[in-house]
Parts: structure tokens; C-alpha cells; sequence
């Protein structure tokens, strides 16, 4: 027996310590699993030592592995395995018959593939769908991790949410909380974020099949979480496999592979890791933010300068205006006097529940006005804007921009840049002539908004504001660089671990976010590029370490009132008051004391959009309704403005079914996506002559996604290309005899660029799905390199492929491709006209005109969410580039222009500079590499001639919040702009 040769495994991740005891025969016979908080070898050696009366004086075989583990083993000399060969010799000895390991742990998600050679994919730069991203939308949404796995499995309904980073996910959630959303069906849609982020992050187009073994705390402890997994993989009892210990596997894993080491003396053991906890590495630091108490004190001298006048609201008598911004995560609100004096303000969380919070304080108000103080006017401005308007019968809403714009015009009249750091987004805007221009809004990540800081405040124990004056005077700034807010988690551990104090950690995160700021948001490449009078607000702000921060950074000094956290709700009760109303519609004293409020979730099935909705109801039977892109829902007729967007879809999809052949030669698949969107009259009309029947792929939509979402190799391709896999998908098991999806280097030369290439991604798509698409080998793939800009060239290689695969005589061929070009040249030609035609009745109606500059494909309502309907919806008549393209003739650009749909946006953007109704919206999506480019360029081309640039960015997450910001920010512009031109 005391031979026996006793194993120990410690698993030491980003967040917890695991160690297990093995006896010689594999059983377990202690295991442990505690969160370090930071203390990782210190947690490690008292579980250690929990063990002295059972191993003292024995030989032991021991090995440590982790994501937090080889600084560890290192230090203690300890021998140190990788956790995935730890994982493997787990699995292996334990389930030897998986097929695929999914383990979730606190900052790491990763899949390991069995069968032949062991293949491992993990998370990379974003640590959205980790145990990390649970914890903090835990606490966004105020309750446990346990908790939050109760609510989850009550649910009803599952909404779409980001996932791609942990922070940015509250834009999707903290809406849905305000417009009524129930937290049980937001638990389990947190849950299903995870499920898609590493589905669709980490597979990267290897199909997840067979029995597959969840591993991880979250997987272990999270019964909500196993059930999306297991939906969403549609997998039986005996292929989703949750072991008993699978919590603790790597760290047996671990003590298996102690096999191939050395016995040692666990005293021996014991006390070497004892002595590592003591070592510490180096920080990397930066200078103070404040030399002395002397510079802090002149700093905030400088700052509170910045301040409205103080009315005393319990002696004033008069008019007062209100102003209300409902923003994310918190409620501001501000009662002013006419010369902008403050009566009274609010700032606080709106804990998921904005109609209470604003209902509670209006009574205050009310109660503290009596009737010497009257509200002539009340706006109401931010996320919850339409919400709080419908409820409290508000007298305006504006968008956020005119709202902060208007205040800081109040305390800088010449203000040309203004930045918002709110708690999780960042908006910043240029000023020109006196209208808001170039919005920029984070929209991928938030990893340097107020949230990041509060996060690690909560964790270390501090209040916000405490925790910020801590960094004030540090004397070594941490340097942690600009990263990921979940992983920048880690930076702040290692930071601690090598001996960094809590002041210096303070300092070190207000200079991240800056950085963060200026350098991923704004991308500013010199402080010149933001402007020479610039205001900071926002709650952020507040932070005297981050404004210092800032100017550090910039080289210069900024504007910030004393008001930068109600700077919206400011800006707004401006705006209320120069509505010169008599009175105020908003519901009296009286009114507020019958006021109730209830919200109910539904889905609209009146289109295929099938929105998510909160149907919103207040006393005395008034709705209201949110969530919908369009009025549908509301009872009103959809708006019918001319959009050459709906007009070209509905066009080229009303192909499917007519032609001029008869199908004797079998039923040819085209995929509806990507360059089809293009040439697909061309296509249509080549193969219908060939009397083949076209079968067009379903319209595009989330489940379409999901379909193909387990075979798309890469996570930040476009959204656009994503989809290509559901659409081949959908095309076999429709049957078709074969699938036409060609491989296009080029374009049609329009004669309006350096070249006409079409985007590699667009170019070579089709042999990314015949690589990755194992359902495409059920049927006959054809993806062959055709060029259709050379027209004698194409009907040669074309003829002797059709030919080849199905034995068509070559002149017939030759035929069908003249009535194709032909067709297309028709389609391009109509294009054209009706585009003219919208702009002729825009004129005839005085409408201004918006032009979309974007991609052929999209016009997809799955790939633009509604973007054409919500800006007709707002009264512009919307065209395309393509129908504008070519009325200007080529010009020389500063980059190579070889791109053909970059071209026609150049051309478009010219040509919309000749004209005073027209103005432009770039459509981008994310993950577009050659938009990077092209941003810029349309940027010059249109500010040069005056115009306003505004651009969209798009993914597969539909809510448009940012979307309706830039479109009203743009017609406000518009407005100023036209108001400037009437004063002459």
C-alpha cells in the first residue's frame, strides 16, 4: 500500500484553481474547485496544504496545467503540461469513445476535435462567451450567476444578442430590459449568445457531430447553459455528455500525464510552492497623471470654471423647461431656468425600469415647483426617448447628438469636437458650420466606456468615484495597454501579482480607456484631427483621472462643465425651451397620480421581418409600441416613399419562375447572395435559355444563417458571406440537379476606376463553400473562374463548359449568352431609369433625397436589417450608387481605385456633390477589409464638396440604435444647414 503511487493535478485557469488527488487505478479521491480572485498561487498552496495529514512523508507524482498555470509551475519548478494535452488524456482515459470536447472556462472558450490528429480552436482576441461574459451580464442585469441560471430555464422567447464582445452585448440587452422585455427570456438569450459565439466563433466550418463532452465550470454549474447547447447542437442524452466531474477534468488530466514524471516528496512540493508565492516580475509603468497636489488642485480650479447658474428652485418663480435623456444604463434629468440655470437635476442607474424612474421623478418635481414654477416645454432625448415620450406625453424627443451638441454649444459657443463616454458607448462628432457632422459611435467594442472601470471597481471592492480618485496622484501609473475588457482582466491580475498597488492599477485603467478612445473609436492620428475647442461629457468624464488622462494624451486642453454627466438632459431642456411653447402637453400633477404602466413581449408576424415587440400600455388604454422597423405594427400603413433598395430585390426576386425555356435540362441551384445580387439577370436569363428551370435559394434570414453557421471557417468574415453556407445548404436539400456559383476575379469594366476587380472574398467565395460545405458533395457543384467583361472570351470557355457537363451544342450556348447580356444591359438600364424617376418625384414632392453607396448585396433585408425602411420612414426618397454611378466620368483617386462597387460609390458621391437635395450614406459591413480603405476616401470626396458623410455599419445583430443616431443626426444637420442658408 505505501508504494501505491498517489498523482496530483492543479489546474489553474483565469479565475479559479482546480487540484484532484488520483489513485493508482484512476479514482478519485479529493478534488477542489475555488475561485482564486487574483491570488492564484496562494489559493493553489493552501488547497495543498488542505492535503498535508493525508500525503505528508509520501512520494507523489504532480503536474500542473492552465491558462494561468506555467508562471506558477515555473516559479515552483513544478513540472507543467498544456491543458489541451491535459484535457485529451482526460477525455481519453475517462470517455474514450468523444468525438469533440466544448469547454467554457472564466476568459477561455475552446473546442477540441478527436478522430485522427487531436485539433484544438480557441478564443483569440475577445473573450465574449466565456465564464467572464457571465459573470458581467449577471451583473448588468443586477442578480447571481446562479440566479441569472434560474431565470433562464422560466423562459419564453429567446432575442438575438451580441455576443462578439462581453461589454457590447448590453447594447442589445439593456434596450430590451427598457422596452419591457421580461428577464427570463434575457437570461436564457445571454445564454444563447455563448452557444453562437462558440458555435459560430470557434468551429471555424469543422462540423461539431458525434458524442461531444462538456467540460468548464459554466458548462458544469449552469444548468440554462447546458440546455441551449444542447438545443441549439440538437443533441440526444447519449451524444451531450456533462460528466460528473467535468468541472475539475483538466486538472485530472493533469495528474494522468504526472505518469511520465518523476516521484517527488509532496512536502518538498508543498514548500516550493509555498516560496513562489513570494516572487514577483516587473510592472510596466508610465508617468503620474498629477506631479503634486498643487497641479490637481489648478487642474479642477480650471475645470469647475465650467458651471450653470444655481436657481434655488424652493424660491424661484417662474418659467421652467425640462429635459430628460433615458439613456442605456442610466436616467438624467434637468430642470433649467430661461438663461440655463439649474433648478434641479438627476443622475442615476435606471435599473432596467426607466418609466418608474422618470414617473417618481416628475411627482418630485411637480411636488417641489407647487405653483410658483411652471414647465412650459419637456424633451426627451436618448435610448428610451420614444418610450418615455409616448408615457409622460413629452412635447419633443431629439436624437442624442443635437442634445449634446446643443449643450456644449452652451458652454463653448465655438465647440468644433465633442466626445461622450457614456457607461458603455462613446459617442464623438465633429462640429461644422454650426450642425453636427462625421458621428463616430463604438460599435464592436466597448472597451473604453465608464463600465470598463466600474467592472473592476466592483471586483476590488470600491464605488466607482472612490476607486477613480485613487489613481489621481499614483506614482506609477500600470501600463495595460488598450485591449478587451474581458481580457484586460488578466492584465490587471498579472499586474497584482507582480506587486502593482491598487492606485497604480486606478491610474493605469482611466489612461486605457483613453487610449482606447482616441486610437479605436475616433482613430485619430494627431490631436489636430479632433479639433481646436473640444468638449468632454458623459458620466465617464466625472473621472477626474480619465479627463486628465485625455489631455495628456491630446497635448491639450479641454472644455468639461461640471454638468458632463447630464450634459443630454441639459442639452435637451435647451431644446425645450426655445420650442416657445405657452404650454406644455406633459401630464400634469393630477395625471401622474392614475399612472400605470404594464409591457407585454410579442412577436409581429405581418412581414417576414418578424420583430421582436414590446407592446407598452399606459392609463386610460394608451400604446406603445417598440421594437418594430417599421409602423406596421402601430395600425398605420407601411410608408411608400420611392426606395430603389426594395425595388431592385423585389425585382431580381420576382425572376424566380418566369424565363423563356421549358426545363427539360434539370433544375440549375443559384445561391442568392454575394456577386449574384450583381449578375444574377445575367445568369437567369443565360440558363433559362439553356431551357434549364432556375431555382433560386430562399430569401436570406436568421434561421437560413443557423442552417449553414456550423461549416463557416472564419468568425470575422462579413455577414454577407456567412450566409452564403445556408443558402448552398437550402439549395441541396431542395434537390436541384446542380448548384451554378462561379468564381469572378473581375467585373464589368464600367471605365470608372484604375480596375474592376470584385473583392476577394466576392471573387472567391464559392470555392471557400466547396472546401467547407460537406452537403455540397450530395450534389454537382460548379464553381468554374468565368470572366464576363470579355465577352468573346466568356462565350468560348462558357460554351465548352456547358459542353462538358452537359452536352449543349456550342451554338446554342453562344445564343444564350448574347440574350444574356443583353438582359443584364436591360437590368442595368432600368436600374438607371427608375432611379431617375424616384429623384424626379423626390423633386416634384420636395423630398430630400438619400443615396445608399453600398454593395449590390445589400439590398438583402437579412443583411441590412431594414436600414432602406427606417430611412424612408423619415420622409427621404433613398436611391442606390449604382443608379448614379454613371453619370460621372472617370477620375484619378488618391488610393488605387480597382474595386468596381468601391468605383460607383466614388462616382456617386461626385456626382451627390453637384447637387443641393441629395446627400450620402455609406453602408458597411463589419469584417469588410477593403472598406477600410474606402471609408476614407469617400469621406474626402464628400466633405470636400460640402456634403455630410455619414456612414452605417452593419452586422448580423438587427438592432438599429446606432443606425437611427447617424440617419436623425444627418436630417438635423440637414436641417441646421438649411435654417443657416435661409439667414443668408
Amino acid at each position: 500500500m505505501n508504494r501505491m503511487s498517489l498523482r496530483i493535478g492543479i489546474d489553474i485557469g483565469s479565475t479559479t484553481v482546480k487540484v484532484v488527488l488520483l489513485d493508482e487505478q484512476n479514482k478519485l479521491l479529493f478534488r477542489s474547485y475555488e475561485r482564486h480572485y487574483s491570488k492564484a498561487r496562494e489559493r493553489a498552496a493552501e488547497t495543498l496544504r488542505s492535503l498535508a495529514d493525508r500525503l505528508a512523508g509520501r512520494q507523489v507524482r504532480i503536474v500542473i496545467t492552465g491558462s494561468a498555470g506555467l508562471g506558477v509551475a515555473k516559479a515552483a519548478e513544478i513540472d507543467f503540461v498544456q491543458e489541451v494535452y491535459a484535457t485529451a488524456a482526460a477525455v481519453n482515459q475517462y470517455i474514450p469513445d468523444t468525438d469533440a470536447v466544448i469547454e467554457l472556462g472564466g476568459e477561455d472558450a475552446k473546442i477540441i476535435f478527436f478522430g485522427g490528429a487531436l485539433e484544438e480552436r480557441m478564443n483569440g482576441s475577445c473573450a465574449g462567451g466565456t465564464g467572464a461574459f457571465i459573470d458581467q451580464m449577471a451583473t448588468l442585469m443586477n442578480v447571481t450567476v446562479n440566479e441569472l441560471d434560474e431565470l433562464s430555464l422560466r423562459h419564453e422567447k429567446i432575442y438575438p444578442i451580441a455576443s462578439r464582445c462581453g461589454v457590447f452585448a448590453k447594447s442589445d440587452i439593456q434596450p430590451i430590459l427598457n422596452q419591457g422585455g421580461r428577464k427570463e427570456d434575457v437570461a436564457a438569450s445571454i445564454f444563447q449568445a455563448v452557444v453562437d459565439q462558440t458555435v459560430a466563433g470557434l468551429t471555424q466550418g469543422r462540423e461539431l457531430k458525434g458524442k461531444i463532452v462538456f467540460l468548464g465550470g459554466p458548462l458544469h454549474f449552469l444548468m440554462g447553459l447546458r440546455q441551449r447547447f444542447v438545443e441549439t447542437l440538437k443533441l440526444d442524452a447519449d451524444h451531450a455528455v456533462f460528466p460528473e466531474d467535468g468541472d475539475c477534468f483538466a486538472a485530472m488530466g493533469a495528474a494522468l500525464c504526472s505518469s511520465d514524471y518523476g516521484e517527488r516528496s509532496f512536502d518538498e512540493v508543498l514548500d516550493r510552492l509555498e516560496k513562489s508565492v513570494d516572487s514577483v516580475g516587473l510592472v510596466d509603468t508610465m508617468p503620474p497623471l498629477f506631479d503634486s497636489q498643487e497641479e490637481y488642485d489648478a487642474f479642477l480650479a480650471r475645470h469647475n470654471a465650467m458651471h450653470p447658474p444655481e436657481v434655488d428652485i424652493h424660491t424661484y418663480t417662474g418659467a421652467a423647461w425640462l429635459g430628460i435623456d433615458a439613456g442605456s444604463t442610466t436616467t438624467k434629468i434637468a430642470l433649467i431656468t430661461a438663461d440655463g440655470g439649474l433648478l434641479y437635476t438627476y443622475y442615476h442607474s435606471n435599473l432596467g425600469n426607466p418609466v418608474a424612474i422618470v414617473l417618481e421623478q416628475l411627482r418630485e418635481i411637480y411636488k417641489l415647483c407647487g405653483s410658483r414654477i411652471t414647465i412650459k416645454g419637456a424633451a426627451v432625448t436618448g435610448y428610451g426617448e420614444d418610450l418615455i415620450k409616448n408615457a409622460f406625453s413629452c412635447d419633443a424627443g431629439l436624437v442624442e447628438t443635437v442634445a449634446h451638441y446643443s449643450a456644449a454649444r452652451h458652454f463653448n459657443p465655438d465647440v468644433d469636437f465633442i466626445i461622450d463616454i457614456g457607461g458603455q458607448d462613446m459617442k464623438c462628432f465633429k462640429i461644422r458650420n454650426g450642425a453636427v457632422d462625421s458621428i463616430m459611435l463604438n460599435e464592436a467594442c466597448s472597451s473604453g466606456c465608464g463600465s470598463f472601470i466600474e467592472t473592476f471597481a466592483k471586483a476590488l471592492g470600491y464605488t466607482i468615484a472612490d476607486f477613480a480618485k485613487l489613481g489621481l496622484l499614483a506614482r506609477h501609473p500600470v501600463n495595460l495597454g488598450s485591449r478587451c475588457t474581458v481580457f484586460m482582466n488578466s492584465s490587471v491580475k498579472q499586474a497584482q501579482k507582480d506587486g502593482a498597488s491598487v492606485e497604480d492599477i486606478s491610474a493605469g485603467l482611466s489612461i486605457s480607456i483613453v487610449k482606447n478612445a482616441v486610437y479605436k473609436v475616433i482613430r485619430a492620428a494627431n490631436a489636430d484631427d479632433l479639433g481646436q475647442h473640444i468638449v468632454v461629457q458623459g458620466g465617464t468624464f466625472h473621472n477626474d483621472a480619465v479627463l486628465r488622462a485625455f489631455e495628456q494624451e491630446l497635448g491639450r486642453n479641454v472644455t468639461r462643465p461640471t454638468i458632463s454627466g447630464i450634459m443630454g438632459a441639459f442639452g435637451a431642456a435647451l431644446y425645450a425651451r426655445d420650442l416657445h411653447l405657452e404650454k406644455s402637453a406633459l401630464l400634469s400633477e393630477e395625471a401622474l397620480q392614475s399612472f400605470s404602466h404594464t409591457a407585454k413581449p410579442t412577436t409581429c408576424n405581418l412581414c417576414t421581418n418578424h420583430c421582436s415587440l414590446t407592446v407598452n400600455t399606459f392609463d386610460g388604454g394608451r400604446r406603445f409600441i417598440s421594437g418594430n422597423r417599421c409602423s406596421r405594427p402601430l395600425g398605420k400603413a407601411k410608408v411608400e416613399n420611392p426606395d430603389l433598395m426594395t425595388y431592385k430585390y423585389k425585382k431580381l426576386r420576382a425572376l424566380q419562375g418566369k424565363g423563356s425555356g421549358n426545363g427539360v435540362r434539370g433544375r440549375m441551384g443559384i445561391p442568392f447572395g454575394l456577386n449574384m445580387y450583381e449578375n444574377l439577370p445575367f445568369w437567369f436569363e443565360f440558363f433559362t435559355r439553356l431551357n434549364f428551370e432556375v431555382v433560386l435559394s430562399p430569401e436570406s434570414s436568421r434561421k437560413l444563417y443557423l442552417k449553414g453557421q456550423h461549416t463557416i471557417p472564419s468568425d470575422t468574415v462579413c455577414y454577407p458571406a456567412k450566409l452564403l453556407h445556408g443558402h448552398v445548404e437550402a439549395l441541396v436539400e431542395e434537390g436541384v440537379d446542380a448548384i451554378w456559383y462561379p468564381c469572378m476575379s473581375y467585373n464589368n469594366d464600367e471605365g470608372i476606376g484604375d480596375n474592376h476587380y470584385n473583392c476577394p472574398v466576392v471573387a472567391y467565395y464559392p470555392e471557400l463553400l466547396a472546401a467547407n460545405v460537406p452537403l455540397l458533395k450530395q450534389t454537382k457543384f460548379l464553381n468554374p473562374y468565368v470572366g464576363l467583361w470579355r465577352h468573346k472570351d466568356f462565350e468560348k470557355r462558357i460554351a465548352q463548359l456547358m459542353e462538358e457537363h452537359f452536352s449543349i451544342p456550342r451554338r446554342e450556348t453562344a445564343a444564350a449568352a448574347k440574350a444574356a447580356y443583353a438582359a443584364y444591359d436591360a437590368y442595368v438600364h432600368d436600374v438607371r431609369e427608375t432611379g431617375m424617376k424616384y429623384i424626379r418625384h423626390a423633386r416634384d414632392h420636395h423630398m430630400p433625397i438619400l443615396v445608399a453607396c453600398g454593395r449590390p448585396y445589400h439590398i438583402d433585408p437579412e443583411i441590412n436589417h431594414g436600414i432602406n425602411d427606417l430611412i424612408t420612414s423619415f420622409g427621404f426618397v433613398l436611391v442606390t450608387e449604382d443608379a448614379l454611378s454613371y453619370l460621372e466620368g472617370y477620375a484619378p483617386r488618391k488610393v488605387l481605385n480597382q474595386w468596381t462597387f468601391q468605383s460607383r460609390m466614388y462616382n456617386a458621391a461626385r456626382y451627390v456633390c453637384t447637387q443641393p437635395d441629395m446627400q450620402v450614406v455609406q453602408l458597411v459591413s463589419f469584417g469588410c477589409g477593403t472598406d477600410a480603405i474606402t471609408t476614407d476616401e469617400l469621406r474626402d470626396i464628400l466633405e470636400k464638396g460640402g456634403k455630410l458623410y455619414t456612414q452605417l455599419k452593419i452586422d448580423d445583430i438587427s438592432n438599429l440604435g446606432a443606425v437611427k443616431i447617424r440617419i436623425r443626426s444627418l436630417m438635423a444637420a440637414m436641417e441646421a444647414r438649411q435654417a443657416q442658408d435661409a439667414r443668408g
